[in-house]
């Protein structure tokens, strides 16, 4: 491989995901194989030098009390190496001398000081002990972290006593600089020497018994230098590259930002043609595209997303006219708990003091409160109720998010508990739950055919279907100037919330009723494309990522990590899935675009192999269709275990 080409496959490497972190890998396998250096005749022998360090080691180890072990067997498994390197285990080079937890640990300043993790990382002594019985490390020590997330790392000794979590790398100062790359290599990998389910620890047999080779002491100081000097450009590189995010991070927010607050005329042209040009450039990861779809619904609720039809006969105050006189005929019509619940909302929205938003809509458009464009608002029962193991689905916060009921993990209660924790008002589709703390914000749409009840610090929202489209009030909730609204009326100290009546005050736009179902159709288009966005970034980072394990591979040997094969799911979904009605192709519906393909049924499990998504995408985009009623419902769905 010449020069350059080495070069222009260094470049593709640091930029695919993770990519300096994979120079940091290569640099060091290379430099433990002897192929970021020269051989020279004139080094030493490789062999004396092993002699030495062992003689080292076994004279420290009765110094220090240990036994000494016997020397290690020669493997049969022989190393790629130069031919005036020695093949070795680990345990010839290095002994881990594990510390012990001390006793009489205290903040008083006594004889030694407690080296812990935190101690030798920032310098920051906290206890002391006079356990003279406790293991000693030195200034000279160099020490590894045995257990936890940062097990491996190499942390430089200091005076005092350490705990079970590290030990000392008992190795000759001579070859020690040589010995921490190979514990640097294992931090980096995080390789086979680190085992342990719930907490990482060293796996000390292993590392031991790993094979390595020795190069001559003068080689191993070019290796050092080496590896120091191409370790100092990849921090470099990484800050480069952080430092190139901030910049298209804020510029990122910064064209958003003018979008989203442009009043019209010129100035929505202006941004309009600033977002087109740079917005492709300005998106690199998945998340980004959040973002833009933030910014779609900023620009849609302030009136700038479609075109304002001057033909339109009514306005945002005509509809709130039409709520109230709908609410007042509700409140003739209905007799106990209904009457009761809609003199509550009578009462409530004389007493009501609002705040109107300063953000500029539509000359036509009004702000209203959660009161007042609703049918009814009603608080949940604020208490635990007692779950069961199979019943009615009790929607806590948790099962609310981003716009979505999520009835798969919910708690279960008996008919008797729903029927007195959901007393006021029995939620029925179309309902909308609005989550009041931990947390606050979250909103979804009752979907058809289920039976839930309100969980503890959730709200329901009645609207009038035929006066308010109840999508738009979703999309309102999750626009950023909502949001920004709603944290400046939140309270609480340590976690945010809102009382019932900031909640119920919370102010959305209100065009007319042709225009939100106009503005809502809209938002759903761009999101799709926003998705299809957002998986084609996805697929060129995976694209890249495999490019440069690929030239990984040519410049080291090392192979490429196999991919891993789509997980089926532990758990089977046994219904049969129905098409409501079929979708346009402007849609993202393509689950529902299958169903239509296969007479308009198919079983939850053949829908899934048809779609060829993973488990987790598939639910997710089976409860967008539900919820969009592209897809029916199960009235009743089994899951099953799937056995291995």
């Amino acid at each position: 491989m010449n020069p350059q080409t080495f070069l222009d496959e260094l470049s593709v490497i640091a930029n695919a995901p993770g990519g300096v972190q994979r120079l940091r890998e290569m640099i060091l396998f290379l430099g433990l194989k002897g192929r970021l250096t020269e051989q020279l005749t004139t080094d030493s022998s490789a062999v004396e030098l092993l002699d030495e360090v062992k003689a080292y080691n076994s004279e420290q180890l009765r110094l220090r009390g240990k036994k000494v072990r016997s020397l290690s067997v020669k493997s049969k498994i022989f190393l790629t190496l130069p031919p005036n390197w020695v093949q070795v285990k680990n345990m010839d080079l290095f002994s881990l001398l594990k510390g012990k937890n001390p006793k009489d640990l205290s903040e008083t300043k006594k004889k030694y000081p407690y080296q812990d993790i935190e101690a030798l990382d920032r310098g920051n002594v906290r206890r002391f002990t006079n356990d003279e019985k406790a293991f000693k490390c030195h200034d000279e020590d160099i020490l590894v972290v045995c257990d936890g997330s940062r097990s491996g790392l190499i942390l430089q000794g200091k005076f005092g006593v350490v705990g079970s979590t590290l030990a000392i790398i008992q190795t000759p100062p001579f070859i020690q600089p040589f010995v921490k790359l190979i514990f640097q290599q294992g931090f980096q990998k995080l390789n086979s020497s680190m085992k342990g389910a719930a907490i990482p620890h060293l796996d000390t047999k292993t590392l031991l018994n790993g094979e390595v080779g020795l190069p001559p002491i003068e080689e191993q100081k070019r290796i050092v230098a080496k590896v120091d000097q191409l370790m100092a450009l990849c921090d470099q590189l990484e800050g480069q590259q952080q430092k190139r995010s901030v910049l298209i991070k804020n510029a990122r927010t910064s064209t958003l930002e003018a979008l989203a607050k442009a009043q019209g005329g010129n100035e929505l042209f202006t941004a309009w043609k600033r977002a087109e040009e740079n917005i492709p450039r300005l998106l690199e990861l998945p998340e980004d595209v959040e973002e833009l779809k933030s910014a779609i619904k900023d620009v849609a609720l302030n009136g700038n997303l479609i075109p304002i039809d001057k033909k339109l006969v009514f306005n945002g105050e005509d509809l709130l006219r039409q709520i109230e006189s709908a609410r007042k005929e509700w409140e003739a019509n209905s007799e106990g708990q209904e009457l009761k619940e809609a003199r509550i909302m009578m009462k409530k929205l004389k007493k009501q003091k609002l705040n109107y938003p300063k953000v500029k809509i539509p000359d036509h458009w009004v702000w209203a409160s959660f009161l007042q464009i609703s049918k009814a608002v009603v608080d949940c029962h604020n208490k635990t109720a007692p779950y069961v193991d199979s019943g009615i689905h009790l929607v806590r916060t948790s099962d609310i998010r981003n716009g979505f009921m999520n009835l798969q993990f919910t708690k279960k209660i008996t008919t008797e508990t729903y029927d007195f924790w959901a007393r006021r008002m029995p939620p029925i589709s179309g309902d909308i739950f609005f989550t009041r703390e931990a947390p606050m914000g979250e909103a979804a749409i009752v979907p058809k055919g289920a039976t839930v009840c309100l969980g503890q610090r959730t709200m329901l929202i009645r609207l009038f279907p035929n006066l308010f489209e109840k999508n738009f009030l979703i999309y309102a909730i999750y626009s950023p100037n909502f949001i920004k609204r709603m944290m400046k009326v939140a309270v609480g100290a340590m976690v945010k919330h809102l009382r019932v009546g900031d909640a119920e005050s919370l102010m959305v736009p209100v065009p007319p009723l042709i225009e939100q179902k106009k503005i809502v159709e809209k938002i759903q288009a761009l999101l799709s494309i926003c998705d299809i966005l957002q998986k084609k970034i996805k697929k060129s980072r995976q694209i890249s990522k495999l490019l440069a394990q690929s030239m990984v591979e040519s410049i080291t040997g090392i192979s490429m990590e196999k991919q891993e094969k789509m997980k089926a799911p532990k758990t089977e979904l046994i219904t049969k899935l129905k098409l409501v009605k079929k979708p346009d192709t402007k849609d993202n519906a393509p689950l529902s675009a299958i169903l239509a393909q296969n007479n308009d049924e198919l079983s939850a499990k053949a829908l899934w192999n048809h779609s060829g998504l993973p488990i987790d995408e598939f639910y997710y985009q089976l409860k967008i269709e539900m919820v969009n009623s592209w897809i029916e419902e199960p009235e009743k769905a089994e899951v099953r275990i799937v056995e291995a």
